[in-house]
């Protein structure tokens, strides 16, 4: 049985901490979809087709990683791409208590589904979507906390 997961997230925009958090799961997977959750009720800085064509970009060369769109639950994704493991990267503890409490609940929905959390480099724990959209908002650099082919000019 192919061992599928899915990274989820608004990816708004993709980070360093994201890309390594994928890299760092690739060798335990078959395939990885990398899935950006649309929430209508909330407003995001950059548009979902920046959002898909920087995460494209970023994971070009790595055939085994699908990036895809997404409305609703993630555990219904899950069940739709055949995934029976969601990634979830932790920089604090705060962040575990949060997840904790998700994966509980998906596990509810579809007790199939595991999560495996991997810890992020301590070298970018401080590093997030909101440090980054803060920092574009504010005219600042991003480029130490953004891929390369993540470009915000757009």
């Amino acid at each position: 049985m192919e061992k599928i997961a899915v990274f989820p997230g608004s990816f708004d925009p993709i980070t360093l901490g994201h890309r390594s958090i994928v890299l760092r799961a690739l060798p335990m997977f078959d395939k990885i979809y990398v899935a950006v959750g649309v929430n209508m009720e909330k407003r995001s800085t950059f548009s979902l087709e920046n959002r898909l064509k920087w995460i494209r970009s970023v994971f070009r060369d790595y055939p085994t990683i699908v990036v895809e769109s997404y409305e609703g639950l993630t555990a219904d994704f899950c069940s739709k791409v055949g995934a029976r493991y969601i990634i979830r990267g932790l920089r604090s503890g705060s962040d575990f208590e949060y997840e904790n409490m998700i994966c509980h609940a998906n596990k509810r929905l579809h007790p199939e589904l595991e999560t495996v959390f991997l810890l992020t480099e301590s070298e970018l724990v401080g590093v997030s979507s909101s440090v980054v959209r803060d920092i574009y908002k504010n005219g600042g650099d991003v480029s130490k906390f953004v891929p390369s082919e993540v470009d915000l000019t757009i």
